[in-house]
């Protein structure tokens, strides 16, 4: 029996611009693909027309892995689809975590390839401007996975830090007070005038983008999903017209010092 192999697969935000050539590859190659339904619709036009597919629900993600794993034991060709980068938020961890219980290690079958993928943060990014051009971070408000006061904590904390911050998951129908939440630790520690930006449906059919103030956030949150990505600028970032720009501290306007050099250099 061949030896099977595993790609953990990054459709990005699934359109067709923002697919990588790498993830196409891999899907090309695969014998059967797992994913969330959804996912699997947005990955139709590079699935083979030979591929097996195994549709699931978006609550099944440990069956999903450990299904994946077994089909690559049996020798086959498998693509784990996932939104965005396989490796934010996503699949690879979860692959790798199940693996390592089961004593496999780098080397031993089945072969795992994780395939970088466009992440929200990136994508909302474009769509917003220019708004993580200096130091960010990323947190989910969801408390599903990780408790509420642990993030909570990571909030205040990088509130306290003056990151960018990109909040995934923040509101849903069962979750409705931690983006009122986060807006409330983050307004201790920025101006009401911070430039937050809204990013729903990022590179699909329905994208919808807002630029509004922290002060302001609350007017929108009824508008906030699951799929929406909120990023809130730093105490440097600035709005210009709907978009988000966040300055890297280049002496912008200031003589250039590299053109010094080159007349120093001129001059020798």
């Amino acid at each position: 029996m061949s030896e099977g192999q595993l790609l953990v697969v990054g459709l990005g935000p699934g359109d067709r611009a923002n697919l990588t050539y790498g993830a196409q590859a891999a899907l090309a190659e695969s014998e059967i693909v797992l994913g969330f339904r959804a996912y699997l619709e947005l990955a139709r036009d590079w699935i083979p027309a030979t591929a097996e597919q195994e549709p699931s629900e978006i609550t099944h993600e440990v069956q999903r892995a450990t299904r994946s794993i077994e089909l690559a034991r049996q020798g086959r060709r498998v693509a784990l689809v996932c939104s965005g980068d396989s490796g934010v938020y996503a699949l690879a961890g979860l692959v790798y975590e199940i693996l390592t219980g089961q004593g496999w290690r780098p080397g031993h079958s089945p072969a795992v390839r994780v395939v970088p993928g466009v992440s929200a943060v990136n994508s909302c990014a474009a769509i917003l401007g220019a708004p993580l051009m200096h130091d960010f971070c990323t947190i989910s408000l969801s408390d599903l996975l990780t408790p509420w006061p642990v993030i909570r904590a990571r909030i205040e904390a990088a509130a306290q830090a003056d990151f960018v911050i990109c909040f995934y998951n923040p509101r849903s129908a069962r979750r409705q007070t931690q983006l009122s939440e986060a807006r409330r630790i983050l307004l201790q520690h920025r101006p009401a005038s911070t430039p937050v930006g809204l990013v729903r449906q990022a590179y699909r059919e329905g994208q919808f983008s807002q630029v509004t103030t922290l002060g302001e956030l609350s007017e929108w949150e009824a508008s906030v999903e699951m799929n929406t990505v909120v990023m809130v600028g730093n105490r440097s970032s600035f709005a210009l017209d709907g978009l988000i720009i966040t300055p890297r501290g280049y002496p912008v306007g200031e003589p250039d010092p590299a053109k010094d050099i080159d007349k120093e250099e001129e001059g020798q």
